[in-house]
């Protein structure tokens, strides 16, 4: 063979390898992300033949289920009352998503659109029996954590805050115990039936109407895709700190209305410029700050009472709680919290002690931190779906728990459990059992009112539930505080959960 034969042959042969290859990239390695990528149209349509399966709550209200239309798209999604309530599919949106021929997937309809649709490996079984059987294709259904009264009463709570005009915030309920998910709440929301309707031109319509940039977005789930600086619930963590460098919570900060940050012109005060209630020749105890969320004394604390490395103790004990590590999925995707950079900067991390500065957290973050100190010190992971069911409801696959780490020892999760219920006898409204903690940010909003906060739970009925709130537009203006605007609604979810105030 000659020279230029032999070039043309090799060169031939190096094509048809690389052809060979990319096929092989394409149809084996990348196949299920083509597969369930949300702009694949061929494989929407071909999933619209077939009954996709339903999302369910753990008690069992449909959320989101396959209706036959008759029509060229043989099957219609639908996401339907639950207890005669008329809004429910607008309380469930942020969760279940919406499964749309025009407008693509989202929520736990895209996370685990494989399972619904009848695709994943686990039901091969399924498959090989329907097509014996005679009968078409069907998906699997997917069973959340998420319990429908608790679910109503949070997002209803939230839409009869005291806001200014609807409430824009967030509500998370969990059980400390294992992590699950028992509420997740997200105002304004929308109605998903709207965007799923097969109709072109309705469908349009309300995905124009949803995306107006003129309005706050209703398709943001604020609970775990939005970060808010958390104020003073961000003490939860600092005190933590404290606690595990043995720092008791009797040692004496100051009670100074105001102070100067270290290396810096800047002062910080407390609450309209306060001196810190029960102070004793100028000073409170760590307890005594805590309850009245001094922000002066947990500055001192940091910058000058923490042995060591303040910055490295404060931001470990941060992480250990989950803030500053990439969030797992639950299996929805969560937003990153932070305590932002501090560096060597003893200004920063006394304004970041009392969650300012760059600390931002998701309304999931600050409800695992309540669970971390309700469940004894220990961290679990947080997680939505609970169950994965055949079409014919045989299990297939069940969450099992997890824990993550222990934060706090359970003695230090006890003194810190006490300290929170002694600050929500000082908060408006006080109830008793509920061991919390609020926050109002020092917001730089254009509109100047702050994000409002709160964190809590129930020791007295053994923890069986922790719940964060973040409110963006308080009705009270600046005076938008935690405990005003976010603690009502935080303890009617809680009282929905136990079935009343106690």
């Amino acid at each position: 063979m000659n020279r230029p034969i032999q070039k043309v042959a090799i060169a031939v042969f190096v094509m048809i390898a690389l052809l060979l290859a990319n096929a092989t990239y394409v149809q084996v390695i990348e196949a299920n992300s083509l597969r369930n990528d949300p702009r694949n149209k061929r494989v929407l349509y071909d999933e619209y033949s077939r009954e996709r399966g339903m999302i369910v709550t753990s008690d069992g209200a449909i959320l989101a289920r396959s209706e036959s239309t008759g029509g060229a798209y043989r099957y219609q999604r639908v996401y339907p009352q639950v207890q005669d309530s008329a809004d429910s599919s607008e309380a469930f949106a942020p969760v279940t998503g919406y499964y749309s021929l025009y407008h693509g997937t989202t929520g736990l309809e895209l996370s685990e659109n494989p399972f619904l649709s009848g695709s994943d490996d686990r039901l091969f079984t399924q498959r090989f029996t329907d097509m014996f059987a005679g009968r078409d294709p069907r998906g699997g259904n997917v069973e959340t954590t998420l319990n429908s009264s608790l679910q109503l009463a949070a997002y209803h709570a939230l839409k009869n805050g005291d806001c200014a005009g609807p409430c824009r915030g967030a509500v998370v309920a969990l059980e400390p115990s294992t992590g699950k998910i028992l509420a997740m709440a997200s105002s304004p929301s929308y109605d998903p039936n709207t965007l799923a309707n097969q109709d072109f031109d309705a469908a349009s319509s309300a995905w124009k109407a949803l995306n107006d940039p003129g309005r706050p977005s209703p398709l943001t789930n604020r609970a775990i895709n939005e970060l808010y600086p958390p104020g003073s619930t961000f003490k939860v963590v600092t005190s933590s700190t404290a606690l595990n460098a043995g720092i008791k919570p009797d040692i004496r900060l100051t009670a100074a209305s105001r102070i100067p940050l270290p290396d810096s012109t800047a002062t910080l005060p407390n609450n309209d410029g306060e001196t810190c209630p029960g102070a004793v020749n100028g000073t409170v105890t760590m307890a005594q700050a805590f309850q009245y969320s001094c922000n002066t004394a947990f500055a001192e604390l940091v910058t000058k009472k923490l042995p060591g490395d303040p910055v490295e103790q404060f931001t470990s004990t941060a992480k250990k709680f989950g803030v500053g590590e990439d969030p797992p999925g639950i299996p929805l995707d969560v937003a990153k919290s932070t305590v932002g950079d501090i560096g060597t900067d003893y200004a920063a991390l006394a304004q970041s002690a009392i969650g300012e500065r760059n600390v931002r957290l998701t309304a999931l973050q600050n409800a695992v931190i309540a669970a971390t100190v309700a469940n004894g010190g220990v961290r679990m992971k947080p997680y939505l779906v609970n169950r994965l069911l055949a079409a014919d409801t045989k299990p297939l696959y069940t969450t099992a728990p997890s824990a993550v780490n222990r934060p706090l020892t359970a003695e230090e999760a006890d003194t810190l459990a006490g300290m929170m219920v002694r600050s929500e006898q000082s908060t408006a409204g006080a109830q008793a059992g509920i061991a919390s903690k609020t926050g109002t940010t020092d917001s730089k909003r254009a509109d100047g009112i702050p994000f409002a906060w709160y964190i809590a739970f129930s020791p007295s009925s053994g923890a069986r539930i922790a719940v964060a709130v973040v409110i963006e537009n308080g009705g009270m203006g600046a005076n938008s505080y935690g405990g005003t605007i976010a603690a009502p609604i935080g303890r009617a979810v809680m009282n929905a959960y136990a079935g009343g105030a106690r």
